[in-house]
């Protein structure tokens, strides 16, 4: 269980982290919340080596290179909505039609569109938070020993990974990591596909481990 405990308090790091960087633009705190951590900026290859980053202030960067690449990716030039990606009429759908929304009111997530600056739930910054809130209601679970919750949890991780992020999120990374123009999003851009990968072998074999539940591949 202390292993398992440490798994998802990583698993909680990585999508907070990834859900930040894709929702709203950079500021100072959360790059030297990375830089100060080895760990986070191991994640971050072509970042940490980035010669720009010797040469111009934090604010600099922010305001010259960064703030420029997150309109270019997230607002003008490709779609960070499910919606988008799923329906045959590539429309952003911003009511309450929206298949995930329904799955966000029955677990009592609840989305501020206005101060996320989204147009709709299904934005891949949004659905990433989902996970973080996920993990972190799993955690809970675990430190309770809540075993029939831990289950439920990583089901509805599964789930959630499968039918909605693995449905559309690959082909925005990769277009986003091609179109990125800074270090900073193209590694995020690939440390969140790699990750989201990854998460869902972690959760199917968590579930086949201890939920006596077939892997769902």
């Amino acid at each position: 269980m202390e292993q398992m405990k440490q798994e998802i308090e990583n698993r909680i790091a990585i999508y907070a982290l990834i859900s930040r960087l894709m929702l709203v633009e950079v500021d100072e705190t959360f790059l030297k919340n990375i830089e100060k951590d080895e760990t986070l900026l191991s994640f971050f290859p072509n970042y940490r080596d980035w010669s720009k980053r010797k040469e111009l202030s934090t604010s600099e960067l922010i305001e010259q290179y960064y703030n420029v690449d997150f309109t270019n990716l997230f607002l003008m030039h490709l779609v960070p909505y499910e919606s988008f990606y799923t329906r045959d009429d590539q429309m952003i759908e911003s009511g309450g039609d929206n298949p995930v929304v329904e799955l966000y009111n029955d677990l009592d997530f609840r989305v501020e569109l206005d101060s996320a600056r989204v147009v709709s739930a299904d934005h891949i910054g949004v659905e990433l938070e989902f996970m973080y809130m996920l993990c972190t209601a799993l955690q809970k679970a675990l430190d309770a020993d809540d075993k029939e919750g831990i289950c439920e949890l990583f089901e509805v991780q599964r789930a959630f990974l499968k039918e909605h992020l693995l449905e559309w999120t690959p082909l925005f990374l990769i277009n986003a990591k091609r179109e990125s123009r800074t270090p900073l999003y193209h590694d995020g851009a690939e440390l969140a596909l790699e990750f989201l990968l990854s998460d869902f072998e972690y959760v199917n074999k968590k579930l086949s481990q201890h939920c006596s539940v077939e892997s769902a591949e």
